[in-house]
């Protein structure tokens, strides 16, 4: 959903003040294609208060295991390196807005 002119790694993009939501998804996954405008409506409300990435597991296999994501969708909020949230299933947009602002320091 961002871009920067700055491709940014992984790891520098979870360490950062900025809270990052990673979806873990896959084309072939129906509830996954329900995520996708629930999570452009949460970055319509969020704006830059968020950061809001996809991860396909089948391009990724690495970074799927790495996180050990067994199901698709599954949502994982990170900042400043750690990992605060996770869970797997469709989430309304209003839920994860509130789960990020009760997860979340803001610097």
């Amino acid at each position: 959903m961002q871009t920067s002119n700055k491709k940014e790694s992984f790891g520098e993009l979870i360490r950062g003040n900025t809270p990052v939501l990673v979806d873990f998804t896959a084309t072939w996954c129906g509830p996954c294609k329900m995520m996708k405008p629930v999570l452009e409506q949460l970055h319509q409300r969020m704006g830059d208060k968020v950061r809001i990435i996809k991860i396909d597991i089948d391009q990724s296999p690495a970074a799927a295991q790495a996180y050990n994501v067994q199901s698709v969708p599954t949502l994982l909020l990170f900042q400043q390196g750690k990992q605060l949230w996770r869970q797997s299933g469709v989430i309304q947009a209003t839920q994860l807005e509130k789960i990020i602002e009760q997860h979340t320091t803001n610097e």
